[in-house]
């Protein structure tokens, strides 16, 4: 497997204004237990914001990867040679794409949290799927990567 010429990385972590809500989550946590003592108090800030951080970052783990002729965003693995045309989407026909101008069969990787995208066409005759839609920060850069990775596969 060829090494794609300008690889890709991306991980679309949660914003920093989740973390400071997994501390609240925990200082609610904690007000809660406050009738007990203050052992239950640490143990329920402690716990509570231990619990909505871990739920934060594994929302936030999702990654979008172009590896050797492939790309891999999410759970899904795609060959790049089954990949047509990609179209950088600013925030408003990002918002359309994810709304009414969404098809059903195609493949979404969303974050509300992230405002612009990158659309990329299936062309593999075999694939119900139309297009994916990929939430990244960087759509300037995964649009060059696949490009590369595609023009290395042929």
């Amino acid at each position: 497997m060829q090494p794609s010429a300008a690889p890709y990385d991306e991980r679309l972590t949660a914003p920093r204004s989740w973390w400071l809500i997994s501390f609240l989550v925990g200082v609610a946590f904690a007000l809660i237990l406050l009738p007990f003592g203050t052992l239950p108090l640490l143990g329920g800030l402690v716990g509570g914001t231990a619990v909505a951080a871990i739920l934060a970052s594994s929302y936030g783990s999702l990654r979008i990867r172009v590896v050797g002729d492939s790309l891999i965003a999410g759970e899904a693995k795609i060959p790049v040679t089954a990949l047509g045309e990609a179209e950088i989407l600013n925030p408003e026909e990002a918002r359309a794409w994810r709304t009414h101008k969404a098809d059903t069969r195609a493949f979404l990787l969303l974050r509300s949290y992230i405002p612009r995208a990158l659309k990329v066409e299936v062309t593999d005759p075999d694939d119900p799927t139309p297009y994916l839609y990929l939430s990244t920060r960087e759509p300037e850069r995964l649009a060059e990567a696949l490009k590369a990775a595609r023009t290395a596969a042929a």
